[in-house]
């Protein structure tokens, strides 16, 4: 076909999820895509203002036929599209543009409780791969999707079913927020654990209908059975698949605009633990921040970093209540311990890290916060958090027992720095926002307040009125 009857193509294509084929003359596949919306994004390759680069323009020179399959989400998409990659081997997805190797799935069928990773070097044996990927990014998000259908572990813990010492030990963030049913502690025995992680694999595997009868089946049994709890569980499985098609681009707990696009979260944790001579890997990071100006409305705030991205539901916002005046070191001191003793009240698992903004002044601060709470838990499980300051303007990092005087100094492209700067900058935000709101209810009262947080509307919206 000519470019004018592949547009014509193009506009019969539907605006929802799929993956589009594009052949040359003798109906060979040559590239295979995925998109969230088929018409807009297979459309652009054939504007006359696409910026293509020179390797896609010369694919687009050999396409004479366009085909697509449509999706019921950009997950379903994205794990179809790599199904064809592995299939058909198209020729112009050999090899990513930016020269990395291609990202994989990788489920480790040969241990006791598999895990599921992203990874670019697979390992030899004893494990299951899908792929290759050509969105390390789509990945990602597609395996924070499907965790929350399935409650797999990502963890690189070694658990073993005859380990006693399981009943002890305290699971991780994953498990208070149900993205994992903690096989580290007990929580779930292999039997149960092995079958979620099947069902997970034919889900991949492209057998989603029959995985959704088996649990609409399930949890039709076990309510039958008045197992009302499980069924419930099942029921919410069920929940979260249906909802994969509603649910857009990215898990609407993320913030993944804080990184620039070409940023791995994950390379940065790994470096950052490095750095900091962590005995263990890095996931949670609490970032602390105090903002005030002036006697009144001092405020503290803490965000939440999972795997190196933001995660919402742990913010917490505090008012000032035991410092008077300005004094930062005194105000980090008093979020941190009220932070810590409320996860230690609720027996939550504490962070790997705790960083807050400043110098030495805040990082001692900090620390004694942590101390002081780990006392209030009597005997508490694990290793105590690390804690950190991130100094602004020569961004040297003060680490606790590590760099307390003289910092470290990381260069400006260290991708261990930019989780860093990524988490005290998001808690800066979060704080000045939170003190912005009480200014100004302090300033114009309640409603006036509500009020200057509410869009204006547009003439047109407001029905012409004046």
């Amino acid at each position: 076909m000519e470019h004018e009857a592949l547009q014509e193509k193009i506009r019969s294509f539907p605006p929802s999820p799929g993956v589009y084929l594009m052949k040359d003359a003798a109906g060979r596949v040559i590239y295979v895509g995925k998109a969230l919306s088929l018409r807009s994004r297979v459309g652009q390759y054939f504007q006359p203002s696409a910026d293509l680069g020179p390797r896609k323009e010369q694919m687009l020179a050999e396409v004479a036929d366009l085909e697509f399959l449509p999706a019921e989400s950009e997950v379903d998409a994205l794990l179809t599209e790599a199904r064809l990659i592995k299939d058909v081997h198209p020729r112009y997805n050999v090899r990513l543009t930016d020269d990395k190797t291609f990202p994989y799935l990788e489920v480790t069928t040969g241990e006791q409780f598999p895990g599921v990773y992203f990874t670019r070097t697979p390992a030899a044996r004893g494990t299951k791969l899908y792929g290759p990927f050509t969105s390390a990014a789509g990945l990602r998000t597609a395996v924070g999707e499907l965790q929350r259908i399935f409650r797999f572990r990502t963890c690189r813990l070694d658990i073993r079913e005859d380990d006693p010492g399981r009943r002890y030990f305290r699971p991780c963030i994953l498990y208070s927020i149900h993205r994992c049913t903690a096989p580290c502690a007990g929580h779930i025995d292999r039997p149960a654990y092995r079958k979620a992680v099947t069902r997970l694999m034919r889900f991949i595997e492209g057998s989603r209908a029959e995985v959704v009868r088996e649990l609409a089946a399930e949890m039709k049994d076990l309510a039958g059975n008045l197992r009302f709890e499980e069924a419930g569980r099942v029921r919410d499985q069920l929940r979260a698949i249906e909802a994969l098609g509603r649910r857009g681009r990215l898990d609407e707990n993320l913030q993944p605009e804080v990184f620039a696009p070409t940023f791995d979260p994950a390379e940065g944790l790994a470096a950052l633990a490095a750095h900091l001579r962590s005995p263990r890997p890095i996931r949670s990071i609490e970032g602390v921040d105090v903002a005030n100006l002036g006697p009144r409305e001092a405020v503290g705030a803490i965000v939440t970093f999972l795997d190196g991205r933001p995660f919402k539901p742990g913010y917490r916002r505090f008012r000032i209540r035991s410092v008077r005046g300005q004094d930062d070191v005194a105000m980090i001191r008093e979020v941190v311990l009220r932070r810590l003793r409320r996860l230690a009240d609720e027996l939550s698992v504490m962070p790997d890290l705790v960083l807050v903004d400043g110098g030495p002044g805040q990082l001692r601060a900090a620390a004694a916060a942590v101390a002081e709470a780990r006392l209030r838990q009597g005997e508490p499980a694990g290793a105590p958090p690390l804690v950190a300051s991130l100094a602004k303007r020569e961004e040297g990092v003060y680490v606790l027992g590590l760099a307390e005087k003289q910092p470290l100094r990381l260069a400006r492209t260290d991708p261990g720095l930019k989780v860093l700067q990524a988490v005290r900058d998001e808690a800066h935000r979060f704080a000045q926002h939170y003190h912005h709101l009480l200014r100004r209810k302090a300033l114009f009262g309640e409603k006036t307040a509500r009020a200057l947080r509410r869009p204006r509307r547009s003439r047109k919206d407001a029905g012409g009125a004046g």
